[in-house]
C-alpha cells in the first residue's frame, strides 16, 4: 500500500502561499530608478517613464521632485499632474493624505532617501512610499547607492563621502522592479558627483566608478533573487537556485575549517552574498575531536556565518535539505587526505554530496 502522506499539500504551507498571493494582489507595484552616483540622471529616467505610462492611458501624478532640476526634466514637468507637497516646520513632505484621496494608478517619488521632520507619522520617505504600496497605489521612485544604509560604509570607503540620510536594503528588496541608471563613458566624480569631462577620465576615477557600478549591479541581482523566491513561494514550487551567492560551509570535528571559512567569506563578501556554515550532530564525538568543532564554530561565527547545528540520521540528506531550504548556490565540504577506514568512509560522504547537489555548486577542500 503506498504511503500518500508525503505527496499530500501542507495545510500550513497552503495558507502561506494564499496569503501571500493576497497581499500580493493589494499592495501597489515598486519600481525604484538606482543610480550609483549623483548627477547620472535618475530623475529624468523617472519622470520619462511616467509620461510614457500617461500615454498608454494610466493615471500617473507627481508626489515629490527635486527642487534643482535640468532644463530636460523641466520639460517632463510641464506635461505632468503635481501634487502639491505638504510643509511641516517649514520643510515639504510628501503629501500622502492627498496622494490617498486622489488614489492615482501610479505616484512617482524623488528623493526616496529624505528624512521627514518631527512630527510627521513617517519619519522618512520611503516609509511614505510603503504607506502607499499598502494602500495599493504603484510606486515610481529614485535613489542613489550612497543612500543604501547597509552599503554606506563601502561606498564612504571608494568616494569619500559619508550620506547621512538612508533607506534599508529590504526596502530595495521588495522592489518589483529595478533599473539601474547607467553613466556615460565620458563621465567622472566630482564632489560626489557624477560630471561631465571632455577627456578621457583618470584611472583612479575609473576605478572608482566601476566598483560603483559593480556594486549597484549586485543589489539590483538581489532583488531579482527575491522577486524569483517570492514567485516561487507563492506558486508552491522549491527554490532550488538563485541570484544571490549563498554559500554553505560543512563543519566536521575533524575538518579544518579556516580555509573553507575563509573562502567563503571572500566570495560572499565580494558578491553581496550570505555565508552559512552547518555541524550536523554526531552520537559519539571524542573530547579532542569535540575541542576543534567548538573553535571551528567559534570561528564561523567570528566571521559572520550564520551557525547552525542540524539534528538527522543521515548527515547528507541533512545537509542537502537545509540547502535546499536556504536556496544555496555552493557547497564547501573537506577531503581527508589520510589513508585508511576514515578516508575510504569520508569519500564516500563526499561522492554523495555531489551526486545529491543536484543544481548547487560543490567545493572541495583537501585537508
Amino acid at each position: 500500500m503506498s504511503n500518500d502522506s508525503s505527496r499530500r499539500p501542507d495545510p500550513q504551507r497552503l495558507l502561506e502561499q494564499l496569503e501571500l498571493q493576497e497581499r500580493q494582489a493589494r499592495r501597489g507595484k515598486l519600481k525604484v530608478f538606482l543610480g550609483y552616483a549623483s548627477g547620472v540622471g535618475k530623475s529624468y529616467q523617472m519622470l520619462d517613464e511616467g509620461r510614457r505610462r500617461r500615454m498608454r492611458g494610466e493615471d500617473v501624478v507627481i508626489g515629490a521632485i527635486q527642487q534643482k532640476s535640468s532644463p530636460e526634466v523641466e520639460q517632463l514637468l510641464r506635461d505632468a499632474e503635481i501634487i502639491p507637497p505638504q510643509f511641516v516646520n517649514g520643510q515639504e513632505i510628501v503629501n500622502v493624505p492627498a496622494l490617498l484621496r486622489r488614489r492615482p494608478q501610479v505616484v512617482m517619488i524623488d528623493g526616496l532617501a529624505y528624512d521627514n521632520p518631527p512630527g510627521c507619522r513617517n519619519a522618512q520617505r520611503w516609509q511614505d512610499v510603503e504607506q502607499l504600496l499598502d494602500a495599493g497605489i504603484s510606486v515610481i521612485t529614485s535613489v542613489n547607492l550612497q543612500y543604501i544604509r547597509e552599503l554606506q560604509s563601502e561606498v564612504e570607503r571608494i568616494t569619500g563621502k559619508c550620506a547621512t540620510q538612508w533607506i534599508p536594503k529590504n526596502f530595495l528588496e521588495s522592489a518589483d522592479e529595478i533599473a539601474i541608471v547607467d553613466a556615460p563613458a565620458e563621465v567622472s566624480l566630482a564632489r560626489g558627483s557624477i560630471v561631465s569631462v571632455p577627456n578621457r577620465i583618470p584611472p583612479e576615477e575609473e576605478q572608482k566608478l566601476s566598483r560603483l557600478r559593480e556594486m549597484a549591479l549586485l543589489v539590483a541581482a538581489e532583488v531579482v533573487d527575491r522577486q524569483l523566491e517570492t514567485y516561487l513561494k507563492s506558486h508552491g514550487i522549491e527554490a532550488l537556485w538563485g541570484t544571490q551567492e549563498r554559500i554553505l560551509v560543512c563543519i566536521t570535528p575533524r575538518s579544518s575549517a579556516a580555509p573553507m571559512l575563509a573562502s567563503g567569506r571572500r566570495n560572499a563578501d565580494r558578491f553581496h552574498g550570505e555565508l552559512y556554515a552547518v555541524y550536523v550532530k554526531q552520537p559519539a564525538v571524542f573530547r579532542e575531536d569535540q575541542a576543534v568543532l567548538e573553535k571551528n564554530l567559534t570561528l564561523a561565527r567570528e566571521m559572520g556565518a550564520q551557525v547552525e547545528v542540524l539534528d538527522g540520521l543521515d548527515a547528507v540528506e541533512t545537509i542537502i535539505d537545509f540547502a535546499r531550504a536556504k536556496g544555496i548556490t555552493q557547497i564547501f565540504i573537506g577531503h581527508s587526505r589520510r589513508e585508511g577506514s576514515w578516508r575510504r568512509l569520508w569519500s564516500n560522504f563526499v561522492d554523495r554530496i555531489i551526486r545529491a547537489a543536484e543544481g548547487i555548486d560543490v567545493s572541495v577542500f583537501p585537508h
